[in-house]
């Protein structure tokens, strides 16, 4: 019954609530994380030990004005993160938004065992991060320090049966989490009120990246 059920109704599932993340690797990433790297390992020699960030469990992390210090290269992620975030942003009423964003960024880097614990980004519209060293964890899996965001709809089916899932594409992370694992030259955008961290690092190496707010400006919310 089951099978004849199917082939002679059309059954149509609406997947609600979308949460956008938006990914593109950087072309010729290779060049920019070389001078970036040099760039940000400079920094934390000269400015030491970080301030209390609250998101931060051990690593590094640097004042909140890289595009003050980050270069053409930084300039250069920006750039594209802006032009994502442009094409994923709209009037509710239908027509595109027309205006130019602000932004605050920033480094960070986690040495074996530091992680970052969930958190958000109050104050902006969209956040991201930007990889120019992944420290090993694309190719070996076993060092962690993967992205991880949490699902912003709460337990889901999990309140009842933690064991069952809903069987459409995306359903198996409802009430769950999603790991995002870093690579290098990947821009990764994402609501700036989604919860989101970072698995400890497990690696020998660094793993640096930079993060970055994108906000309307104030005559633009009105």
């Amino acid at each position: 019954m089951e099978k004849e059920f199917f082939e002679k109704n059309r059954v149509e599932i609406k997947n609600a609530f979308p949460t956008p993340i938006i990914m593109t690797l950087l072309p010729n990433f290779e060049s920019i994380n070389k001078k970036l790297k040099k760039i940000i390992l400079g920094r934390e020699k000269k400015i030491g030990k970080s301030k209390g960030y609250s998101s931060n469990i051990g690593g590094w992390h640097s004042d909140r004005e890289m595009q003050k210090w980050g270069g053409k290269d930084f300039e250069e992620i920006i750039k594209v993160a802006k032009i994502l975030a442009s094409k994923s942003t709209a009037l509710r009423n239908g027509k595109p938004s027309n205006f130019s964003w602000s932004i605050n960024a920033w480094s960070n880097i986690n040495r074996k065992g530091d992680s970052n614990e969930f958190h958000i980004h109050p104050g902006a519209f969209w956040s991201g991060v930007y990889y120019v060293d992944d420290g090993g964890c694309y190719q070996n899996k076993k060092f962690n320090g993967e992205f991880i965001i949490m699902d912003p709809r709460g337990s889901g089916p999990s309140m009842y049966s933690p064991l069952y899932c809903f069987n459409s594409p995306g359903g198996n992370s409802v009430g769950a989490t999603e790991l995002l694992p870093p690579r290098n030259g990947i821009i990764l955008l994402f609501p700036s009120w989604l919860y989101h961290g970072v698995r400890p690092y497990n690696g020998n190496s660094e793993r640096i990246s930079i993060s970055f707010n994108l906000s309307i400006p104030d005559n633009n919310n009105e």
